[in-house]
């Protein structure tokens, strides 16, 4: 319900609130009728008169103060100080009526008892209406993580609001080292102490300790950190006040900048039914399991549930890292797949005969490719020898073993090429052309991309800066126009294509 409310146009909004606070007022004068006549009030002769005139009081006033411009989510003490003020003028100019016109049956102190009821309730519903409205915030952000806020000073309180308009966090409370603070509350937030912090973690599932304590100095902040570094949970800072105050710090580093930022587009879904297919309990082989579009891959692999995924990679630190975040990931969320990491390069045919003769693999993912253009142009005979020679050694063992479906990651380079990388990825596409004449029985599949934004080599590093220092962001040629795509949507083009 809030989230519709949430998104009803501006007008729509601002008209409810005007309506609510005719409403209000209406509500005000029937209670202080009542509380003065002491007996449920039915209007009649000239008090229809002080009915009519409420309303037609409160909304210029309200308007003339900007209280028809507030954003109740955004709003705080200084909003309801304003309500108050107006309130006050409201009072004052009805009184003044009441008084002028000595309407027969309307008591002049009605004057004074409308305007404190209307205030309770105006003030009532403002913050009512601010409660629910982030309490839907406040329920989206269980799933992003629960958050405690170390210092309940000025930063801490400040943070608290951006967070709960935010809705990424659940904040569970303060901690501050500050005893008298301790068991007192900001916002309807508790305050704890730093004793406290290992229960809550075991108890409330705390996922993350923000510590907002700017203006401290940098030796407290540092004994701060390293109390709860002993804590199973992440642990971020804001900066110091003199750092944002000289501008060594801006807002950008608050948050990291998301890649899906730079596409200008919503991402294109994949179509769940060709993932799966050709993977669920299969035994699947990805080459360069370690790089940054083979990583993908086998975390989308993963997914589909297969028998046994099969890692290669020559470089040991990218296969034992991508290893290490694939058994937290299957283990939550496909316990029945078994990880297979394999050392070797594309390069040594008797290694590729070995594995594929010993799991004979169902489908081959082939992603390990030089790809980086300068370095393959100053290198190209090793260029040759990985991009063309590795990929006719893997699919000749892949097809001698049987495997049903061969994918070669290719590049838009190998249109055309005019440089070393991109003719030796289109020499690899030929090379699987020439195997596919044989008739065989392992359907060999070629998918080309590029500007792929956060792979390896990518503009992304170079965007960052840019976009970090405020731009503009640079490109080859001033009419050039550059189209993106990321990696989980490259890894499901491929994944969909050998389907």
């Amino acid at each position: 319900m809030q989230s519709k409310v949430l998104g009803w146009p501006r007008p729509v909004k601002q008209a409810a609130v005007v309506a609510l606070d005719i409403f209000l007022a209406l509500l005000a004068t029937w209670l202080a009728f009542t509380l003065r006549l002491d007996a449920l009030h039915r209007p009649s002769g000239a008090q229809w008169w002080a009915y009519a005139l409420a309303p037609l009081l409160v909304v210029p006033v309200f308007v003339h103060f900007g209280l028809y411009r507030a954003i109740f989510r955004f709003s705080g003490q200084v909003a309801l100080f304003t309500t108050a003020k107006a309130v006050l003028v409201y009072a004052v100019l009805l009184l003044g009526v009441f008084s002028w016109t000595r309407w027969t049956g309307v008591p002049r102190s009605v004057g004074v008892l409308q305007p404190l009821i209307f205030l309770f309730l105006v003030g009532s519903s403002r913050s009512f209406a601010r409660a629910w409205l982030a309490e839907e915030g406040h329920t989206s952000a269980m799933q992003s993580g629960r958050l405690l806020i170390y210092g309940a000073g000025t930063a801490g309180a400040q943070t608290a609001v951006a967070l709960r308009v935010s809705r990424q966090y659940a904040l569970l409370g303060f901690v501050d080292d500050d005893l008298a603070k301790v068991g007192h509350s900001v916002n309807g937030v508790r305050i704890y102490q730093p004793g406290d912090i290992a229960r809550l973690i075991a108890t409330q599932g705390v996922t993350d300790i923000l510590l907002a304590i700017p203006s401290g100095s940098r030796q407290r902040r540092n004994a701060v950190l390293d109390k709860l570094r002993q804590y199973p949970v992440r642990v971020r800072t804001l900066p110091g006040l003199s750092d944002l105050a000289s501008g060594r710090v801006t807002v950008q580093d608050f948050c990291e900048l998301d890649i899906e930022d730079l596409l200008g587009r919503e991402p294109v879904p994949p179509r769940v039914d060709l993932l799966a297919r050709d993977l669920t309990l299969q035994v699947v082989l990805v080459s360069g399991a370690g790089g940054s579009i083979g990583s993908e891959l086998t975390r989308q692999i993963a997914l589909q549930r297969p028998r046994q995924l099969l890692l290669l990679d020559h470089c040991e630190f990218a296969l034992y890292t991508i290893h290490q975040e694939l058994q937290a990931l299957c283990a939550a969320r496909s316990p029945g797949t078994e990880l297979v990491p394999l050392l070797g390069s594309v390069t040594n045919v008797q290694r590729l005969k070995a594995i594929c003769d010993q799991y004979r693999p169902a489908t081959v993912y082939h992603a390990a490719a030089y790809k980086h253009v300068p370095m393959v142009e100053d290198n190209p005979g090793e260029g040759v020898l990985n991009n063309v020679f590795g990929t006719l050694n893997l699919a000749q063992a892949a097809q001698r073993s049987g495997a049903k479906r061969f994918v070669l990651i290719s590049t838009d380079k190998a249109v055309r090429p005019t440089n070393v990388m991109g003719a030796t990825k289109r020499m690899a596409e030929l090379v699987l052309q020439s195997l596919a004449a044989q008739h065989s029985q392992t359907c060999f599949t070629m998918v080309r991309f590029g500007n792929v934004l956060g792979s390896s080599g990518s503009v992304v590093p170079l965007f960052r800066r840019q976009l970090a220092e405020g731009g503009p962001l640079t490109v080859t040629h001033a009419e050039v126009t550059r189209y993106f795509m990321t990696i989980p949507e490259a890894a499901q083009l491929v994944l969909q294509a050998g389907a």
